[in-house]
């Protein structure tokens, strides 16, 4: 499993609204300037995360982005899959049911299940505000 750009760069765009706009709302402009991306590329993203119901956002000269909720209510698994979609490791995990003809008889699903478990798990038991922490943590 390979997190793409869109992924990375969500959570580095959720990090930097989250550090920035505590007091308001955060530009496209200004978050592309500090984290080294296209704002072309973060309006893309931004509109997922506002479809999705993560960010607010408002037009005009003072708009920008903001949280809808405290960083705490943000888990990290959440952004990725929304951007990344399904992180399952192999396709006949990907979704509800296995429909592979194979799963039965097959020896590696137990290990595909226990490592996407895995990644479920780790995903899941971080938070935006942990990323927050670690990026005040590094300005120091």
């Amino acid at each position: 499993m390979r997190i793409s750009t869109k992924g990375r760069y969500a959570l580095r765009l959720m990090t930097d609204i989250a550090v920035h706009g505590q007091d308001g709302w955060v530009s496209l402009k200004d978050a592309a300037a500090r984290q080294g991306i296209s704002v072309k590329y973060l309006e893309q993203i931004a509109g997922i995360l506002s479809r999705a119901g993560l960010l607010h956002s408002s037009r005009g000269a003072q708009g920008g982005y903001r949280l809808t909720r405290a960083p705490e209510e943000y888990p990290l698994g959440d952004i990725l899959r929304l951007t990344e979609g399904d992180l399952a490791p192999v396709a006949c995990l990907e979704g509800g049911e296995n429909c592979c003809a194979r799963c039965d008889t097959c020896a590696t699903l137990d290990f595909w299940t226990g490592l996407y478990a895995a990644v479920q798990q780790y995903v899941n038991q971080y938070t935006l505000a942990d990323l927050v922490r670690s990026q005040q943590e590094k300005e120091k």
